[in-house]
């Protein structure tokens, strides 16, 4: 009996040191599998983790589940090897895979920088585009000309379809905004006076302590430049049916899990139903989704969608994300559908669609190049 008490010390404090060791040096797989399971990960998925942390010697392997870095080294390192396995179209792989970017967008919209918004309109920016809004009178827009700590200076507010009002002096009128990467705010104001500013009609409004958030944005967009194509939708039914002639001439802006923006020529309206075909790391890519938002740029003839997608397939969500965190290289260069090399020159800009947005808004855009379009109006929506 004592050598049965002797032998359990022994093992005991060897356990005690080894476990210790193993946390000093990142090592602890007790912990590390105990912190998979409070992230909603089944035993197979934490092995799977812990063969990918051992495979890209990540020093803290419990680190994975707090620092998007060492996670994304994480996930880089599954698609490469989902890749080679030839194992994609695994729905448990593709399922496993989707968790784990939900999970790393938990991280980063946890982190302390994400959490940080502004608390007054002081702490915005010269340049900021603005949504003007007074009762009874329309939605104008606006942008900040000078921010001081006195007051703000924002230029004239302007919208074609609603009537200007002949003094803004003294008028109560609510600010909308977005700011880049953070949210929505509104703030109540008043107008001081109308003053020229760097030669720009303008106005000098009071400043507010008072923002309120009114959204925060789901998803990260990534910045993109890549050719794409545009192609309306006559129903509400998602399309992802993959398109092999070309439609509408555009250009992708930005891209997210939850929608796009592009570029297309001319004016257009929101509401419109469409879908945007382009390529991602050589794989053809095409997202449905509806257009809440359009801003028509004068001096070139242009407007951005805004575009929000369907629910999306879990692979391509899954693709769509991989790009967005790293996972894969792209070629611009590829065409958003499959056609033969001694078709591909016979390709023309004119949309295959008989509509006049498509019609009139075809674009002669190349990457890189100012181009030439004509100067017809479009149906005008919400412009901004």
């Amino acid at each position: 009996m004592p050598i049965l008490i002797v032998v359990i010390a022994v093992l005991g404090v060897g356990f005690y040191f080894f476990s210790r060791k193993k946390k000093e040096s990142g090592g602890n797989w007790i912990q590390f599998i105990s912190m998979g399971k409070e992230a909603g990960f089944s035993f197979k998925e934490v092995e799977m983790l812990r063969q990918i942390t051992v495979q890209c010697n990540i020093e803290e392997p419990c680190s994975i589940y707090s620092a998007q870095e060492q996670l994304d080294l994480c996930i880089r390192a599954m698609v490469r090897n989902i890749r080679m396995s030839g194992e994609s179209e695994d729905p448990g792989i593709q399922d496993f895979l989707s968790r784990l970017y939900d999970y790393r967008k938990k991280i980063v919209s946890e982190s302390p920088s994400q959490n940080d918004g502004i608390s007054n309109s002081r702490q915005m920016t010269d340049g900021q585009a603005l949504k003007i809004v007074i009762s009874g009178g329309g939605v104008f827009k606006s942008q900040i000309v000078k921010n001081s700590s006195q007051y703000m200076t924002i230029s004239r507010p302007v919208n074609q379809k609603a009537v200007t009002p002949t003094s803004w002096q003294g008028k109560k009128i609510s600010v909308y905004f977005w700011k880049e990467d953070d949210a929505g705010y509104v703030f109540d104001s008043e107008v001081l006076d109308e003053v020229f500013s760097s030669g720009v009609a303008s106005l000098k409004i009071a400043h507010s302590d008072s923002l309120f958030r009114t959204q925060k944005r789901k998803s990260t967009r990534m910045k993109i430049h890549k050719q794409a194509f545009l192609y309306l939708l006559h129903d509400d039914k998602p399309s992802y049916k993959l398109e092999s002639e070309p439609g509408l001439r555009c250009f992708l802006e930005d891209l997210s899990d939850s929608g796009c923006a592009v570029v297309v020529a001319g004016k257009t309206e929101s509401g419109l139903r469409v879908k945007i075909q382009f390529a991602l790391d050589n794989i053809p890519v095409c997202i449905s989704g509806i257009v809440r938002s359009t801003n028509f740029k004068e001096d070139t003839n242009r407007s951005v969608l805004r575009i929000e997608a369907d629910p999306m397939p879990m692979e391509t969500r899954n693709h769509i994300l991989g790009q967005m965190f790293g996972a894969s290289q792209d070629d611009d260069d590829d065409l958003p559908f499959h056609v033969l090399e001694d078709e591909a020159a016979k390709i023309k800009t004119e949309a295959v669609i008989d509509d006049p947005f498509i019609a009139d808004a075809a674009a002669d855009a190349v990457l890189h190049e100012e181009p030439k379009m004509n100067d017809k109006d479009l149906k005008i929506g919400d412009l901004f």
